[in-house]
């Protein structure tokens, strides 16, 4: 195990933000993350967990210790007639464990094709598209104490899945540190194609009865027909979370605005496409200095060239207080800004 100091965190962020970490390392196994947990004090010094760096913006330099989880491997654990229970470790890329999973056959997570990042961070963020969250597949996570080096696992319940949101975002937030999550793929899937344009792209296509890979492959053409790579233009992918709002709240905007776009959430709510309020408002392809909301999809905030963390959070913030005087909503991040 190797820690180094005064470390580049630009090759490590989508959004491709220089910004430097006081102290590094990266670990391999999960044996290696339980030695650094129990012998360097990690709750006395500021932490930053890093998997993939998709859902992370820099403002500034990290003081603390970054911790790079790359520990790889995807296997079986369990399966019967019906289902397959796969354990993927934290640091596997999330669009690899997606194929592995097509590849096999086993459905489930065809909807979440090609969302960038590792599988660490899926849980935390309850990852989600086109219908589809990482609940509906989750079984467990086993994860590691940052204090004490002891390992938990959490089931389903623990984990207080909401819209992007976990128990690690609030009250567990900088206590532990992920190792593996397993989850429940379906050897008879059922696929949700009603939401965006999924049915669209297969009727398209001339697909009636779709596979896995098929539904997977049409995620992918709406992905990267709206979304830039974040290896050319750096971003990292959708900034804000679409509000959640009353049906009461949602007719009144429908009758000032008959276009607005929005789709049922759990309990009643409305869930409101944030793309399409800030499309409103104007920003939509719109360059500011370095930094802009992308041509294809007004969610995606882009560094095009050397802007700084600052700069784009500049940017997030007008954003957010253009939608606010429009609509009178408040859209929030979904991006973790340091």
């Amino acid at each position: 195990m190797n820690i180094q100091q005064n470390i580049s965190l630009k090759p490590y962020n989508t959004f491709g933000i220089e910004a430097n970490a006081m102290e590094f390392v990266d670990i391999h196994s999960k044996e290696e993350l339980v030695v650094l947990c129990n012998n360097f004090n990690l709750i006395d010094r500021k932490v930053l967990i890093l998997g993939g760096g998709s859902n992370l913006l820099l403002t500034k330099d990290v003081e603390g210790m970054v911790i790079k989880i790359s520990i790889k491997g995807i296997e079986i654990v369990s399966e019967n007639e019906e289902y397959v229970w796969v354990k993927a470790m934290a640091g596997e890329p999330w669009h690899d464990l997606v194929l592995w999973s097509i590849e096999k056959g086993f459905g489930g997570l065809e909807n979440l094709s090609l969302i960038p990042g590792c599988v660490g961070a899926s849980p935390m963020q309850n990852i989600g598209a086109y219908g589809v969250e990482l609940k509906n597949t989750f079984h467990t996570l086993e994860a590691i104490t940052i204090e004490e080096g002891t390992v938990k696992n959490f089931t389903y319940q623990e984990c207080e899945f909401g819209y992007r949101e976990s128990i690690f975002k609030n009250q567990l937030k900088g206590k532990y540190i992920i190792v593996s999550v397993v989850f429940k793929l379906s050897k008879k899937p059922v696929f949700n194609t009603s939401y965006g344009a999924i049915k669209e792209t297969l009727e398209k296509k001339g697909i009636i009865k779709p596979t896995v890979k098929e539904i997977s492959d049409a995620v992918i053409d709406i992905r990267t027909s709206k979304l830039p790579d974040p290896k050319i233009l750096g971003n990292a992918g959708s900034f804000f979370k679409n509000p959640e709002i009353s049906r009461s709240q949602f007719s009144e905007l429908q009758q000032a605005f008959p276009e607005i776009v929005g789709y049922p959430a759990p309990e009643g709510f409305i869930k409101v496409a944030a793309g399409w309020l800030i499309e409103q408002c104007g920003w939509k392809g719109k360059i500011v200095g370095n930094t802009g909301s992308h041509k294809n999809q007004a969610l995606v905030l882009v560094n095009y060239g050397e802007a700084s963390g600052i700069e784009i959070w500049q940017l997030a913030m007008n954003i957010q207080q253009s939608v606010k005087a429009k609509f009178g909503l408040v859209i929030t991040p979904e991006v973790n800004i340091i």
